[in-house]
């Protein structure tokens, strides 16, 4: 008896399909649906978005973007957060954002959620790493770490007050202790 395959999905046909309530990322031939954010995960995420762009922005350095689709090497896929360069940032002829980009990052942040599988999300930003990113992080508040995500894919974790890695250029110096100190609201 023959067992027929079901064809496998493209990026062109995933980049077809609805979006879905939370975002799906394409990768590998796979379509992984992100889990919901919960509270840690959404107050990391803004928090991040304001001290990268309290800086960055204002100074058109970089910008850094939540939970935009970004798609290049042949997958699609949703960081939780995105940061480009002033220059590399996708405009169309009249210097107004595009809505869809069609790029790596040159940042890339992951926070991992309760529901995710770590090696998922570290193979998400494995694939950034190969396609030309400049630095990933991948955040654990379970065990408040972060594992820097270099070219080459050269990991490096950092606990405590370990000083992070930020990507060249953008003025701001974090610990790994200030970015979950910003969980507590007391």
């Amino acid at each position: 008896m023959t067992i027929a395959s079901q064809p496998q999905l493209t990026l062109d046909d995933f980049l077809k399909l609805p979006e879905t309530e939370p975002e799906s990322d394409f990768i590998n031939g796979e379509i992984i649906q992100k889990p919901m954010p919960q509270g840690e995960h959404s107050l990391l995420q803004a928090t991040l978005c304001e001290a990268i762009n309290g800086i960055a922005r204002s100074q058109k350095i970089a910008v850094a973007f939540p939970e935009l689709r970004c798609t290049f090497g042949g997958a699609s896929i949703v960081p939780d957060v995105s940061v480009f360069r002033w220059d590399t940032i996708p405009k169309t002829p009249s210097g107004r954002i595009v809505n869809r980009f069609q790029i790596h990052p040159d940042w890339a942040i992951e926070i991992l959620s309760p529901d995710q599988k770590f090696t998922k999300v570290l193979s998400k930003l494995l694939h950034c790493s190969r396609n030309g990113i400049e630095l990933g992080w991948l955040i654990n508040p379970e065990d408040e770490s972060v594992l820097g995500i270099f070219p080459g894919q050269r990991l490096e974790l950092y606990e405590s007050a370990d000083k992070l890695p930020i990507l060249e250029g953008i003025e701001l110096e974090l610990t790994v202790e200030q970015v979950f100190g910003w969980l507590s609201l007391t």
